[in-house]
């Protein structure tokens, strides 16, 4: 339905003749017959009849300018709520992982609920890929993902990816493991016999292993699978394999964290919407805040 003929109508029974209504919308009294015209043919019925030299409303067009002037007054606000620079309202969603939602993302949502009260905040935690396909689908407005400098993502010209982190990450290992020094592939190479700890749910963490492990000269053998960072660390404790960490992770008492250097491994963390929807006030509020959250 073309809201500008409802506008036409609701004027129509605003003002009573179709002179006026033209005057007023700067149009021609023909214009107004045919977009009336036009109008009932797409609700097939009559909403105007004659009345001396004039027009009336029938019953239906009476009703039919009711609802105009609620639903023209629902679209002028969808304009103002999704103009540029208007207040922040609406629901926004939300998928990212675990360490991006419990450090960035809640904080946020708290603050949220007294600053900005109308925008409300769905959160859904998944590793990169699976937020990206989400985001694809349209299922969610923003995607809190990752990647590694060592193990980068693949460019996708429909999505602006906005930087917000990096953190150094190190290789845990069980507590009684000898510390040594050296370089990143000096401290893989000494752990080249042992199990390898991955992600379950994502493969770029399996890749930088891999990497520098082919590196140091030789294949690592990957046995287990952990979403859970704190999972991670208790498989480490217990004897059953080495795996990334980042560095400023609290460990565990039967972990110790070697560090990595040249090349370093970091972690970059982004904030991932479409292209044309980063100007919607709530996703650019709450990607701002995430900005400087991740600033201080």
């Amino acid at each position: 339905m073309d809201t500008r003929r409802l506008q036409i109508l609701a004027e129509l029974s605003r003002l009573g003749s179709m002179r006026a209504v033209a005057d007023v919308l700067g149009i021609t009294t023909s214009t107004v017959s045919q977009q009336i015209a036009a109008l009932s043919r797409e609700m097939d019925t009559a909403l105007i009849e004659p009345a001396g030299r004039l027009v009336r409303l029938t019953p239906a067009g009476r009703r039919l300018a009711e609802h105009a002037v609620t639903i023209l007054a629902a679209v002028e606000t969808a304009h103002r709520d999704l103009a540029p620079g208007a207040e922040p309202n609406g629901t926004l969603r939300v998928a990212g992982f675990a360490t991006a939602i419990r450090g960035y993302l809640l904080p946020i949502v708290v603050d949220l609920a007294a600053t900005s009260p109308q925008v409300h905040v769905l959160i859904r935690e998944h590793e990169p890929a699976e937020s990206l396909e989400l985001l694809a689908a349209d299922e969610v407005d923003l995607a809190l993902t990752y990647d590694y400098n060592l193990a980068p993502a693949a460019d996708d010209p429909t999505v602006s990816a906005t930087p917000l982190w990096t953190a150094r990450w190190g290789l845990g290992v069980p507590a009684d493991a000898e510390p040594g020094d050296g370089t990143t592939l000096d401290v893989f190479a000494r752990f080249r016999t042992h199990d390898w700890i991955v992600n379950s749910r994502n493969t770029a963490d399996e890749e930088v292993i891999r990497t520098l492990a082919s590196m140091a000269g030789f294949r690592p053998r990957v046995t287990h699978q952990a979403d859970s960072l704190d999972l991670v660390q208790e498989m480490i404790a217990a004897g059953l394999g080495v795996a990334l960490l980042p560095v400023d992770f609290p460990t565990l008492p039967g972990v110790r964290l070697l560090p990595l250097a040249t090349p370093d491994v970091e972690l970059r963390a982004y904030a991932v919407a479409r292209h044309g929807r980063l100007d919607w006030p709530p996703l650019a509020l709450v990607t701002d805040l995430l900005n400087a959250t991740a600033s201080r």
